[in-house]
């Protein structure tokens, strides 16, 4: 690892990938957050504090004084500055409803409950053989090729067609709903510039153009899907509102693919750059499972959440007011020594039982099943097609999106 950064210097920009030390090692950064002897660490740049330790983000993320609503947090703060005004200012067909992750109880569980039920552990597993089957057609189609950029080709398409099937949006481009996704992104970051910001509406009116469409075609004709699952709640039960709907699928479509491309993306990288935890999974396919959480561990894909005092608390020694910020980082808490020992190791026999990639409480990863499934079919085809596949560049590049952790390429010689 790099020599540890100067922690006085560990604010703002310094604590994110626009950081090239951030980038290509994050722990060295959250390390000297950690040595600080405070649980939460100012960050007065963002207008928030940093949790790092896995104890307190842990308790943090299950505690009621603490929230998600943006509109709560204090003027200035970091989570104002992404989420507080919504993506798209205005009226009609491009207004704007929270998204599932920045809302509260009643509202929060009144939303999860209905669409909860197409994530549950066992509605997920009836979908594996149709997830397989994507699979087997995305290594299918680059069957006989020396090279291929794993993360356009695999990581990428697998979790986008997955969610569009779901959502039933199966007639959309892949590579759109890809793309559109990415773009949406970007509206977590505080240093986008008004360029951004002009692809971010365009994508997200794009996105809601396609999903309004699709609702007013399940109203006429419904199917088995979840948009036809949740025109019938706006219909017949009055719980979901049009927006709601709109608002929802277009979470479902962000997280539902990118967060899962990188999970992919992620594990391959760091598997095939130690051969000797490569080979394991390739001798020991059985192994799949759990290595699957070591990954999420060791690399999870987003790397910090926030929470939002409602009420002026202690938190363990650092006293909190209504309005203040905390970013709980769920990366560093899952390389916390005092709970995962040699956290900066990977090994995928480990029990990695526990770790925050997917956060706790009532907001935890509703797509978590999901995306499991899909990493674990991914890398078990890989070992299985490709045991001797290798990454073809020291350094594949990274995406700057902060709390976002992902690879733009992942270059691969297969054999």
């Amino acid at each position: 690892m790099a020599s540890d950064p100067d922690p006085a210097a560990v604010r703002g920009v310094a604590t994110t990938s626009h950081d090239g030390r951030f980038r290509d090692d994050p722990h060295a950064v959250y390390d000297a957050l950690r040595a600080d002897a405070r649980a939460c660490v100012p960050d007065p740049e963002y207008g928030r504090a940093i949790v790092t330790r896995y104890e307190v983000a842990r308790a943090l993320l299950r505690d009621k004084r603490f929230g998600v609503d943006a509109r709560r947090a204090a003027e200035g703060s970091y989570v104002r500055r992404i989420a507080g005004t919504g993506v798209v200012e205005g009226r009609g067909d491009n207004a704007y409803e929270p998204p599932l992750v920045l809302l509260d109880d009643p509202g929060h569980r009144r939303i999860r409950t209905l669409v909860g039920r197409a994530f549950n552990a066992r509605t997920v597993e009836e979908q594996r053989p149709r997830v397989a089957r994507i699979v087997g057609e995305l290594y299918d189609a680059v069957a006989g090729r020396s090279e291929i950029d794993y993360v356009r080709e695999i990581a990428g398409p697998l979790p986008a067609r997955v969610i569009a099937e779901m959502l039933g949006l199966a007639d959309a481009d892949p590579a759109g709903v890809k793309r559109w996704s990415e773009d949406i992104l970007w509206g977590y970051d505080p240093e986008r510039d008004a360029a951004r910001q002009r692809r971010l509406r365009e994508a997200y009116e794009a996105a809601t153009a396609t999903v309004r469409t699709t609702v007013a075609a399940r109203r006429r004709e419904p199917r088995d899907d979840l948009i036809s699952a949740m025109v019938r709640a706006r219909d017949e039960e009055d719980r979901l509102s049009d927006l709601e709907i709109v608002s929802l699928c277009i979470q479902l479509m962000v997280a539902g693919n990118v967060t899962t491309s990188d999970m992919i993306g992620n594990g391959v990288f760091h598997l095939l750059t130690r051969r000797d935890q490569w080979e394991r999974l390739v001798a020991r396919p059985d192994l799949v499972p759990g290595a699957v959480e070591e990954l999420l561990r060791f690399d999870c894909p987003i790397t910090e959440t926030a929470r939002i005092a409602y009420e002026p608390a202690d938190v363990d020694g650092c006293p909190v007011v209504s309005g203040d910020v905390l970013t709980l980082s769920l990366s560093a808490a899952n390389h916390d020594p005092d709970v995962f020992a040699d956290p900066h190791e990977l090994d995928v026999g480990r029990d990695a039982d526990g770790h925050l990639a997917f956060g706790s409480g009532i907001h935890v990863c509703l797509g978590a099943p999901l995306a499991r499934m899909e990493v674990q079919l991914a890398i078990g085809e890989l070992a299985r097609r490709h045991p001797g596949a290798r990454v073809a560049t020291e350094r594949p590049p990274r995406r700057h999106l902060p709390f976002f952790r992902g690879l733009e390429a992942l270059p691969l010689v297969l054999t």
